[in-house]
């Protein structure tokens, strides 16, 4: 078998609040990167890091070692890879970071497998704080045998990766996203509801923290959740309507598995009254003006 070398370029495909932060610190790592995103204007930017912007998905993958995919859903990373699909090497490694969910990874997998192309499950856990400072936590399912051609990709985006199963197939990695995806989404929700009954309530949001500081109830999650939202600052870390995405995936797989998830289904419709007030684009600890029928105090 031909030893596989590690990676030396890098197609960027989805380059929003998460894809910017992981394309630039590829290029920073010493690696050559093109990168694409159905805005341009969104991508140009990273031309000051050393990045290439291309115009279309095509032109991104000509000749890169490994296409990295981090777009909304796994329907528009399917859309965006079939659009590439001319310019895609037989052969070449597919690091599919997309929250896809797992009806969507059996689609992608299927493309793969057509395009003859590796293909790495490898969604990230972190927000655009971590994307920016490459510091993700990288979850990985893909053969032993490519794992080597990835790894300079997943060692400049990421803090560290953990490979939980030899083939993207069974969508082992994805597994566990959605997993640690409903605890996260579940924390933003009771902190967000939390902030908002003591407002109601006319509670100083300070008592509470006195009460559970130090103990097994203190979260720094929550802390820096809560504090955003008494600055007014929503900027997104990760934003309201790709989190209602997630959680009705979320819901969808314990669907399958025959799961009831009665949390993540309340959290998803909470999303969903946020987005539909204006907060979509938001932080999604704008969760919080689900709570009220009227304007937020």
């Amino acid at each position: 078998m031909t030893e596989q070398l590690p990676a030396t370029s890098v197609a960027v495909l989805g380059t929003g609040i998460m894809g910017s932060g992981m394309a630039r610190n590829l290029a920073r790592s010493g690696l050559d990167v093109r990168a694409w995103n159905r805005t341009r204007s969104k991508a140009e930017p990273l031309g000051q890091d050393g990045v290439r912007v291309t115009d279309t998905p095509a032109e991104a993958v000509d000749g890169a070692d490994v296409v990295l995919t981090i777009l909304y859903d796994g329907a528009a990373a399917l859309e965006t890879m079939r659009q590439a699909a001319p310019a895609l090497r037989p052969g070449a490694v597919w690091a599919q970071a997309t929250t896809a969910g797992l009806e969507a990874m059996e689609s992608l997998a299927a493309f793969a497998h057509e395009k003859d192309l590796l293909l790495i499950d490898s969604p990230v856990l972190g927000t655009k704080q971590p994307a920016e400072s490459g510091q993700l936590l990288v979850l990985a399912a893909g053969p032993h045998s490519v794992r080597p051609v990835v790894w300079p990709v997943f060692d400049a985006i990421g803090s560290r990766t953990v490979w939980v199963g030899d083939s993207a197939e069974g969508a082992a990695a994805t597994r566990l996203k959605l997993v640690l995806n409903s605890w996260v989404l579940n924390v933003t929700h009771a902190t967000a509801e939390a902030v908002a009954l003591a407002k109601g309530l006319g509670v100083d949001f300070q008592g509470f923290l006195d009460g559970v500081e130090g103990g097994p109830l203190d979260n720094g999650y929550m802390r820096v959740k809560s504090g955003q939202l008494f600055r007014g600052d929503l900027e997104p870390s990760f934003a309201t309507k790709t989190a209602e995405k997630d959680a009705r995936l979320i819901v969808e797989a314990g669907e399958r598995a025959g799961v009831r998830l009665d949390l993540a289904a309340a959290g998803q419709e909470r999303f969903r009254r946020a987005i539909e007030a204006g907060h979509g684009d938001e932080d999604m600890v704008a969760s919080y003006f689900a709570s009220f029928d009227g304007e937020a105090p």
